[in-house]
């Protein structure tokens, strides 16, 4: 009996493993490799870390949706992004344009750079600028022999 309730459970489990094909995003073959890779371009808003062709939030799924309809308008691709830019700001755009707003942005990683490679060669520079130890006078000598003999038992 456990054998069969065990079959089930198995039989259950793979059903749900089954491979599916993924449905197309459009009916025609050349919207749906424009509306790609569009979708490709802008950031998904819920997982903020995904293309909008990858993500599979609802939000993503009514954006390409929105996508579909203003290609199906014969808008163009810089209208499209305009039009998403409009409504979600640039943060919708994986690579947003160079503008004072996003300054920070684009040479932020590049004035971490050179700070580190500044404070690397501050701190080598010092290191090198200590002076070694000098060896010991022969006072100096001769305190630290009887320091270790004291304590020596």
């Amino acid at each position: 009996m456990k054998r069969f309730f065990a079959c089930v459970a198995l039989a259950l489990a793979l059903v749900g493993a089954a491979a599916k094909e993924a449905a197309p995003l459009a009916e025609d073959p050349v919207v749906e490799k424009r509306l790609i890779a569009i979708s490709e371009e802008l950031r998904c808003l819920v997982c903020q870390n995904e293309s909008l062709a990858g993500s599979r939030a609802d939000l993503a799924n009514d954006l390409r949706r929105e996508l579909r309809t203003l290609i199906g308008q014969g808008k163009t691709d810089a209208q499209i992004r305009e039009f998403m830019v409009s409504r979600y700001g640039d943060f919708v755009l994986y690579r947003p344009p160079v503008k004072p707003q996003t300054w920070l942005l684009w040479a932020g990683p590049f004035v971490l750079m050179l700070v580190g490679v500044i404070v690397l060669v501050v701190y080598v520079r010092r290191r090198r600028a200590e002076p070694a130890a000098a060896p010991l006078t022969e006072e100096e000598a001769r305190r630290a022999q009887a320091l270790l003999e004291v304590s020596e038992p």
